[in-house]
């Protein structure tokens, strides 16, 4: 169970972000957001203070605004949500650039954008400066329930032995002829899909009696944990961000 599990969104470096215990970076992602989400809609220059905040952690973590950017289109489909706002909205309207658009549905919008767009932006932060393996062992240092970090660390470690089934399954079909594409053609892949679940269920039950008899109690050894937890320095570090967040939030609210 100690071996490293990457994904595609992690970016290897030795940068200060990368080399944050997991529990202080998964923390601080989470109080930034709050942060963000509690910030009222019409605090403009807020969201602007926590647009830099995200630029100096990508630019101190080594991460490309590009690089950013390109995986943050995942929220687009809010994107094309938030800008039917102003065309669907009720009240009082405005006129821009020859359209009567809903002032209500504006701050919607951008309220939408603003606060989508940082949360997405500070997910991927924390998704490219830790490692799989690192999220599931933070959350496990941060009290979460065992029964999710221990399902999340099976299914991380038996994952790649999953798709290597569905593989080998699928290219078996193929060779007898079978190759599903049309809809009336699904029965073969359904078949499969059920055989996959069978066979994942049934090497379930063999490695979790293989653990029991070694001694597994429902909770990974302290050796699969590796170094120790995060000193105070370290949580002090990252606590850096969202203090900063909290002020800006706070000021808004007052300023509001």
């Amino acid at each position: 169970m100690g071996a490293g599990h990457a994904h595609v969104l992690y970016r290897e470096s030795g940068s200060p972000v990368h080399r944050l215990p997991p529990e202080v970076k998964i923390t601080a992602m989470v109080l930034f957001t709050v942060a963000v989400v509690a910030t009222p809609r019409e605090a403009y220059w807020a969201f602007g203070g926590y647009a830099l905040l995200v630029a100096a952690v990508a630019a101190l973590a080594r991460v490309g605004p590009r690089w950013l950017l390109g995986r943050a289109l995942i929220e687009l489909p809010f994107v094309l949500f938030a800008f039917a706002l102003p065309f669907l909205g009720t009240g009082e309207r405005v006129e821009v650039a020859g359209l009567a658009l809903s002032v209500d549905g504006l701050h919607g919008a951008f309220n939408i954008l603003a606060k989508g767009t940082l949360g997405v932006l500070a997910s991927l932060l924390l998704a490219a400066t830790t490692t799989t393996r690192d999220l599931i062992l933070g959350l496990d240092r941060l009290r979460c329930p065992q029964i999710l970090t221990q399902i999340a660390t099976f299914m991380l470690r038996y994952l790649e032995v999953l798709v290597g089934e569905a593989r080998r399954m699928r290219v078996a079909r193929v060779s007898r002829g079978d190759d599903p594409r049309f809809l009336w053609q699904l029965r073969g892949f359904a078949a499969g899909v059920g055989a996959l679940f069978l066979r994942a269920f049934e090497r379930g039950e063999r490695v979790y009696l293989a653990m029991v008899s070694r001694g597994y109690t429902g909770r990974m050894p302290a050796v699969w944990q590796g170094a120790g937890a995060a000193t105070a320095g370290q949580w002090a570090v990252a606590a850096t961000v969202p203090v900063i967040a909290a002020s800006i939030a706070a000021a808004a609210l007052v300023l509001q």
